[in-house]
């Protein structure tokens, strides 16, 4: 039996999803409309006794961990049953050829300080949160793909004239979570970096002038200031590349091929791009090309 197998094509729709409603999703209870999967069915059958992804298939459920304060990437709100996002549904197509059903999933919050912890105690399954991939990761745990790329930018206060983009930072008070990369490249260009456990904090730091700025990726931010159109904005060129990828255990090697052949259907089936649109496509960020995947090692 072979290790790794192609799934049949993903029949999507994608449905109207507004970052807005990122915001409000939620209020009855009931998950904003998102494109539907097709779950593959005796998924099991199809991998290698001893696979992890045997065993989720047996299993028939999967935990995994995503953002729950990033709006368009992965964001839950407090009535939500369940969070929305690009990256939830990158993790519904991996799931559904596990044989995985989206109610079968069990999402985690996974902030950017615990992803490498979580991974290695066996607390999620995979982690699937504007995961950027980096050489020292992947000296941790496992990273497939990229499944998207993107670039590190700034949020402003609207009425904040003196920052124009990453070459005017210099001395500033800078916010973005702890763990992540974005503090480092910020230092780099002689920022004072300021870290806090979850986006949305820093996000109200910016707003009440306790910091100068905030920064990670560009479509996150572009999020954030469309929840607050009169208050935030968006400055600058991207000045950095971050790379998205999906993050699995270490002990779990074989997952990496596997992510891999199903990022490339999704890619060629379409159901990648819809994804998008119904997500970060909302928010005035243009379909990217799809990228190209790294190969496994090993």
């Amino acid at each position: 039996m072979r290790l790794i197998r192609t799934k049949a094509a993903l029949a999507t729709a994608a449905l109207a999803l507004t970052m807005a409603a990122c915001g409000d999703a939620g209020d009855d209870g009931e998950a904003a409309d998102t494109p539907e999967v097709e779950v593959e069915e005796n998924a099991a059958d199809e991998f290698d006794e001893g696979t992890r992804m045997r065993e989720l298939a047996e299993a028939g459920s999967i935990n995994i961990g995503v953002k729950f304060d990033q709006p368009g990437i992965g964001f839950k709100g407090a009535t939500d049953d369940i969070p929305q996002g690009f990256d939830p549904e990158i993790g519904k197509i991996l799931a559904a050829d596990l044989g995985i059903a989206p109610d079968d999933i069990t999402w985690t919050e996974t902030i950017s300080d615990n992803r490498e912890p979580f991974l290695e105690s066996g607390e999620v399954d995979l982690v699937i949160a504007s995961y950027s991939i980096t050489d020292e990761r992947r000296a941790v745990v496992g990273q497939a793909g990229p499944y998207y790329e993107t670039g590190q930018q700034l949020l402003v206060h609207a009425d904040n004239d003196e920052i124009e983009g990453v070459e005017d930072i210099k001395g500033m008070e800078v916010c973005s979570v702890t763990g992540s990369t974005s503090l480092d490249n910020v230092k780099a260009e002689g920022a004072k970096p300021r870290g806090f456990d979850t986006y949305s904090e820093c996000v109200d730091q910016v707003l009440d002038g306790t910091v100068d700025a905030m920064t990670t990726d560009g479509a996150i931010l572009l999020g954030y200031a469309a929840e607050n159109p009169d208050e935030l904005k968006v400055v600058g060129d991207p000045f950095s590349t971050e790379r998205y990828g999906v993050g699995y255990s270490p002990d779990a090697p074989e997952m990496c091929e596997w992510i891999n052949e199903q990022l490339t259907e999704a890619f060629e089936d379409g159901s990648w791009e819809e994804a998008f649109e119904a997500t970060l496509g909302l928010s005035d960020v243009e379909t990217p090309e799809t990228p190209e995947l790294d190969p496994c090692q090993g």
